[in-house]
Order: structure tokens, then sequence, then C-alpha cells
């Protein structure tokens, strides 16, 4: 039997600019506050809205949260401390992908760059491997690093 007709969209995402109407707050969020979706969230405006999402639900930047008002609230990606990495070569970004994969990590894409989760067992693995890295506050599309689907 297959289930995985099961999974439907629950939250609509704004794809477009000037797709939502009226005035926009971006709430921002952490990748690990992206799964929180039970609790209460103060917004940017001083409003506080009431998380009540489906278990499971991930709100990924652009997601609208809530429309109050004709206020829409949008999430966005907060910044994070971050490993920018910038392999110098193919070979250095496949082993790259494949030490960081196996730590369980997402490897985010960032123009010429790649982003993860910054932490003391990924700062080792960087050193070890000896690619290029900084370590700064960006904003992290992936998930957290604790995270993994099995």
């Amino acid at each position: 039997m297959k289930l995985s007709g099961l999974r439907r969209p629950v939250l609509g995402t704004v794809t477009a600019v000037g797709a939502v109407a009226g005035e926009v707050v971006r709430v921002p969020m952490t990748a690990a506050d992206r799964r929180r979706v039970r609790r209460r969230l103060r917004a940017p405006d001083g409003m506080e809205l009431l998380l009540a999402f489906p278990t499971g639900t991930v709100l990924t930047p652009g997601t609208w949260l809530e429309v109050r008002g004709g206020v829409s609230y949008v999430v966005e990606a907060a910044p994070e401390d971050v490993a920018v990495i910038t392999p110098r070569t193919l070979t250095e970004a496949a082993a790259l992908g494949h030490a960081v994969g196996n730590l369980h990590r997402d490897l985010v894409p960032d123009g010429t760059a790649f982003l993860a989760l910054w932490d003391a067992p990924l700062e080792l693995l960087l050193t070890r491997l000896g690619v290029p890295f900084t370590r700064e506050e960006r904003p992290f599309h992936g998930r957290p690093s604790w995270e993994h689907e099995g």
C-alpha cells in the first residue's frame, strides 16, 4: 500500500513578489524554530501568533503563518552561526559532501560556497579535510543538525 499520497501541503508559500496583498511582516526563525509548530511566537511588530500546525509540519522560508487584519506574517530564515565552506575543486566538493553527509547534516549551496550549521564536530571535520571555511552569521535554509531522515 502506497502511503505517499497521504501527505499534502498544509500552508501556503509566497512564490512571487506581490503575491500577498497588504502589509507583510517577516518573522525570522532559525532552522530549529521552523520545526516548533505548536507554540506562542512574538512577531517583530509585537503581535503574538499562536502556532498550532499539524505534527510533522516544517515551516520553510516564505510560508504564511497567519493573515490578521490585512497583515500577512511570513516565515524568514534567521541569521545563524554557520560554516561558509568554499571547496577549491570538484573532488574537494565531493569529499566535503560525503563527509558532511556522514554527520547527517545539511550542506546548503549559497552562491559559490556551501553552508552548514556550525558546531565543534563540524569544525574538526573541516579542519581535517583541509577545505577552506569561515564562521559567519547567515540565514540558513536547511534542517537543524539533529534532524535527518532515515
